[in-house]
């Protein structure tokens, strides 16, 4: 996942104005700060999604994010 991937997923599912703040505030206690933190220190984006997706609780059907291309099988 790339990071603009990343940006756009969170906007899709968490909404524009929100995604930014989630970013910018919400703790991540399994990396250990936040997600913009995690970015900074070279967390790869795809960890810090599904970090971000299992602490709020996004159901699995859309933890590849809204929007992004289908996973290759």
């Amino acid at each position: 996942m790339k990071l603009s991937e990343f940006r756009r997923a969170c906007a899709e599912e968490f909404g524009a104005d929100y995604a930014g703040v989630l970013i910018r505030d919400h703790w991540l206690a399994a990396l250990g700060g936040t997600p913009a933190e995690a970015l900074e220190r070279g967390v790869a984006a795809r960890e810090v999604w599904d970090a971000l997706c299992a602490d709020l609780q996004v159901p699995p059907e859309r933890r590849y994010g809204r929007g992004l291309r289908e996973p290759q099988e």
